[in-house]
């Protein structure tokens, strides 16, 4: 069994404005960088305590989840290693857009977005069975990599949303329902291939935690 603690990026200019992040890189606002700071110093009193001793610590290489790693990992001194399997979604031209702004400036692309067809094509993007199968596939070879040891997992919304959907056996078609809050942790046990939720959309680490709860 391995368990995983999940980690979405602390809070980007993107999220706040509610725009499609998708693959492209952007970095952290100062409240992003606090966010994860805090998260660093709880996990660091955790360890210090003996509360929960952490094994390794691994981060999409997309630069909002990067640089919330790397500060995880000056207080934790686990040795980060960067995965492009842990990526957000590629939105291909809905990248850029406000969520708001979606079904005005891409109607086709936003429709094929809201159906959640999992084979539904938007030019430039992932599909959603692909998605899924790159996200499963990275983390059941991690969980093989790292039997009977915890493992700090810095990823994005999306790869969040597939997560709990694996863990709680709820189809990508269905709606999005899970709580997926910038720089909360997210734990989920992974045993012979069998996912299994264990604690979700833990914030108790943050002094505030501002309501961008989207998944890209």
């Amino acid at each position: 069994m391995t368990e995983f603690l999940f980690i979405r990026h602390g809070e980007t200019p993107w999220n706040v404005e509610r725009r499609v992040q998708g693959w492209q890189d952007i970095s952290l606002n100062d409240n992003g960088r606090n966010q994860a700071q805090a998260l660093a110093e709880f996990l660091e009193q955790q360890r210090l305590q003996k509360v929960e001793p952490l094994h390794a610590l691994y981060s999409s290489d997309l630069a909002r989840a990067r640089e919330t790693a790397q500060i995880l990992d000056q207080k934790l001194k686990l040795g980060l290693k960067c995965l492009d399997g842990i990526r957000e979604r590629r939105y291909g031209v809905l990248e850029g857009l406000l969520f708001t702004k979606l079904h005005e400036q891409n109607p086709q692309a936003a429709k094929v977005w809201a159906a959640r067809d999992p084979d539904g094509i938007i030019e430039g993007a992932e599909t959603l069975r692909q998605f899924r199968e790159r996200v499963v596939n990275t983390i059941n070879e991690l969980a093989n990599q790292h039997p009977e040891q915890k493992v700090l997992i810095v990823t994005h919304g999306g790869v969040l949303d597939i997560v709990w959907r694996e863990a709680n056996g709820i189809a990508l078609q269905d709606p999005q329902k899970a709580k997926l809050l910038n720089a909360s942790i997210n734990r989920v046990c992974v045993e012979d291939g069998q996912w299994s939720l264990i604690k979700w959309a833990d914030t108790g680490h943050l002094e505030s935690q501002s309501d961008n709860d989207v998944t890209v």
